[in-house]
């Protein structure tokens, strides 16, 4: 199979690849190592299921539709990120640099953008605006994901930027197309 990634890429690896090694050197303390582990289980999914789906209980009957709208912003990202990565073929860095120890097996091959930090940037700028006092958890649970992405060896910096970037885009095409603002006032 001939490679596809573009060229860009490999230098960007090059550049990178000291600063992973080093970051996922860190997570050969236990504690650190679970915390990552756990943070990226919950960027799977749970963590944004279980926040769309307490909409309804926060904001009653506008809750549906925020929820719906959290869902609907989230399948967008998805389609996003899905081809980008398929049509970008960027190695994970594990796969690049034997030296970089992948700690958790990854959900697909390649690694740009980062989708684990998309959704969560998403799902906290989403946030932000329909219930902000849940921030207090969103935000760092959000930083958590995106740290734990590079920690543990599944990404490159720049993947996790490029996700942050495009979920906060996301999010904000999202907002403009359907304000949340009646909503946001109604939070306890």
């Amino acid at each position: 199979m001939a490679n596809r990634t573009p060229p860009v890429f490999e230098r960007l690896d090059l550049v990178e690849w000291q600063a992973c090694h080093r970051l996922t050197q860190l997570s050969g303390y236990r504690p650190l190592l679970a915390t990552l582990r756990l943070a990226s289980r919950l960027g799977d999914w749970p963590a944004w299921a279980m926040l769309t789906l307490c909409l309804p209980f926060i904001h009653g009957r506008p809750g549906w539709w925020l929820a719906l709208q959290f869902a609907i912003t989230a399948g967008c990202g998805a389609l996003l990120y899905r081809l980008l990565k398929t049509r970008l073929c960027r190695e994970r860095p594990f796969i690049t640099f034997t030296t970089i120890p992948c700690t958790l097996p990854p959900l697909d091959r390649y690694s740009f953008p980062s989708g684990h930090t998309l959704h969560a940037v998403s799902f906290c700028t989403l946030t932000a605006t329909a219930a902000p006092w849940l921030l207090v958890i969103v935000a760092p649970l959000t930083l958590l994901i995106a740290a734990s992405r590079v920690g543990l060896g599944l990404h490159y910096l720049s993947d996790v930027a490029a996700g942050a970037l495009l979920g906060l885009l996301i999010a904000k095409a999202s907002l403009w197309l359907w304000p949340l603002t009646t909503v946001s006032a109604a939070a306890p």
